[in-house]
């Protein structure tokens, strides 16, 4: 099992007996993962009778609040918490649509940046107005003022913790993935002498 330690590394963790969760743990780690999944599924219906799914929302959302409506890929990927290669395939969704553009980054030429075009920002305004009131209709007008602001520290915390856990493993990956290069270009290297 993997965990992190208080600085967030990376840990191995190993437990001769789970700490099991209390009834009411259960209850309440049930109804997150159902209630999380419901609200996510109402949201991506209401925004899908307009024309755009969840997931195209965010990233056109995030794009339009980013200095210059742009950002590389990989940022955004972090951002809207999905794989490079999902975002890909978005991307390419929302580039046929005429919504954005990919570029080549600006302060680096290697790097891929996703650019929101005005078509995109004024289907986004659109949808926008949809989309707030789905939040509050689905979210906010079911809590009060106390539990929604309860709720987001809560989360906050989740994701800050989640967040570390997930930079130390993209870390990693891409240590194994310059490792795994320099030894195919070693190969490679070899194989041309012989």
């Amino acid at each position: 099992m993997i965990g992190t330690d208080r600085k967030d590394h990376r840990v191995r963790v190993e437990l001769d007996e789970p700490r099991w969760l209390t009834d009411g743990e259960q209850e309440s780690w049930r109804a997150y993962l159902r209630g999380s999944r419901y609200l996510e599924e109402a949201l991506d219906r209401d925004l899908q009778a307009h024309g755009l799914q969840l997931t195209e929302y965010e990233i056109l959302s995030m794009l339009s609040e980013s200095g210059g409506a742009r950002l590389r890929m990989s940022e955004l990927a972090d951002l809207v918490v999905q794989s490079r290669s999902r975002l890909t395939h978005t991307a390419a969704r929302l580039e046929k649509r005429g919504w954005v553009e990919r570029q080549s980054c600006l302060s680096d030429r290697r790097g891929v940046e996703l650019v929101l075009t005005d078509e995109g920002r004024e289907r986004l305004v659109e949808m926008s107005k949809a989309h707030v009131e789905s939040v509050r209709h689905h979210l906010l007008d079911v809590m009060t003022r106390e539990e929604f602001a309860a709720l987001g520290v809560a989360m906050g915390k989740v994701r800050d913790a989640a967040l570390g856990v997930h930079q130390a493993v993209v870390a990693e990956a891409c240590a194994e993935a310059e490792l795994e290069a320099d030894l195919d270009e070693a190969e490679l290297a070899l194989s041309r002498e012989g």
